[in-house]
């Protein structure tokens, strides 16, 4: 059995618990199972990494990224799963990508647009989960187009509807179940990012966040990612190349 550092022991699990934020906005990730308990390959990385550790595990649910990345400050978290985006890198130590997820559109079946680059004219209004990593890149790349925030990212395709907006910009996968929700819409083709999702901590936490940079390697080398994805049927989810100095 290794021994863990306890320098890394502060940083990920003060008081012999990790607190893992769990992020049920992106449900490639995060899903409610049966009771409602929580599931998918975030959890499972989770459980993963507080037994290596040696620690209880405590799950601290959001409903959104943004709402996970406010609580940064709070304490309520020590570790967290996030999408690499350079407004968080100032303050959050990210490992390397372990999942890609593509960002894209939904759009009604009569809509004009094909192409993602199309929809950055003045007249089109979409829908977006407020702090989201798309949310995020779309107020960055935009020069036309206006971003109509929801509290979330479920929420988001709801106002897309509610308001007749023109697109809701999201994950392909929650995408696409509304639009089989809803007949009459389609998700385009093509991704206006692609993002990268990684385990992440508070960025002063050095000797946690190589730690926990090690530790995704090995769960990508070993498998335990794909599978975890597998397990709660997302498998056709890319997982990420192995990082280059890995």
């Amino acid at each position: 059995m290794q021994t863990i550092p306890a320098a890394v022991l502060d940083d990920l699990a003060p008081q012999g618990v990790l607190r893992a934020a769990i992020n049920y906005g992106n449900p490639v990730l995060a899903q409610a199972g049966a009771g409602g308990k929580p599931q998918g390959a975030s959890v499972e990385l989770a459980a993963a990494l507080a037994q290596e550790l040696g620690v209880a595990l405590e799950l601290v649910p959001y409903d959104a990224a943004g709402k996970v990345f406010a609580d940064l400050d709070s304490g309520a978290w020590n570790l967290a799963f996030m999408a690499i985006e350079p407004v968080r890198a100032a303050q959050i130590a990210f490992s390397e990508p372990y999942v890609i997820i593509e960002g894209t559109y939904l759009v009604a079946n009569d809509a004009p647009y094909f192409e993602v680059a199309q929809l950055d004219r003045p007249e089109v209004r979409i829908a977006v989960g407020q702090g989201a990593a798309y949310d995020l890149f779309l107020s960055r790349t935009l020069q036309q187009a206006q971003l109509v925030r929801a509290a979330t990212s479920a929420e988001a395709i709801a106002l897309f509807f509610e308001r007749g907006l023109e697109a809701a910009a999201g994950v392909r996968q929650p995408l696409l179940a509304a639009a089989a929700a809803h007949p009459g819409y389609r998700v385009l083709e093509g991704h206006f990012t692609a993002i990268r999702q990684a385990m992440a901590v508070p960025r002063q936490k050095t000797q946690g966040a190589a730690y926990v940079n090690d530790f995704i390697e090995r769960c990508k080398a070993n498998g335990l990612v794909k599978a975890a994805l597998q397990r709660s049927g997302q498998g056709e989810v890319t997982v990420a190349p192995p990082a280059a100095s890995a």
